[in-house]
């Protein structure tokens, strides 16, 4: 954060707190989106475990009919579409270094493709673990470091808050 930014806005009686998200600082607010509209509803949280090798969630699972349309989440190029281990998947990179990946999506891209945010990438399909009866399982990250996704598309405002004066 700019500690110059902050006693200049205390020095004018005025505090502002600001959410900011390390992980994802290269991604400009208002780049991303959901990968279902309207906003889906999370049925499965990020939980990124202590270590690589530990088991966790390296990704998000939303609720989705099968058939829903998935959307790109950012501008970016298809890399893949394709199978991993028997299930359908469609992966974007983006600016930044960052790569969204949707599984089990049946694919309406190929690799290569640009998108633009809200492209139809392709539909839910059936068959991610874990979810009734179908899900859409959300993964973002940057080279081999894997990010929250809702970092990217969570936005909390700028609230300024009256700085309390001393006595005099």
């Amino acid at each position: 954060m700019n500690f110059r930014l902050a006693a200049r806005a205390s020095s004018i009686g005025v505090a502002v707190g600001l959410s900011l998200s390390t992980t994802v600082a290269s991604a400009a607010p208002g780049d991303f989106t959901w990968p279902l509209q309207p906003k889906p509803r999370i049925v499965t949280p990020f939980d990124l475990p202590d270590q690589d090798w530990l088991p966790g969630h390296r990704g998000i699972d939303l609720a989705a009919d099968e058939g829903r349309s998935v959307l790109a989440v950012a501008d970016g190029t298809v890399v893949f579409a394709g199978s991993v281990a028997g299930k359908p998947v469609v992966s974007v990179d983006h600016a930044g270094g960052l790569r969204s990946t949707y599984e089990p999506v049946t694919a309406a891209v190929t690799a290569g493709t640009r998108v633009r945010r809200g492209t139809v990438l392709g539909s839910v399909a059936f068959g991610h673990e874990g979810c009734s009866p179908t899900c859409l399982h959300w993964g973002i990250r940057r080279g081999r470091e894997y990010l929250d996704p809702t970092a990217l598309v969570r936005t909390r405002p700028i609230r300024l808050k009256p700085v309390d004066e001393p006595s005099r």
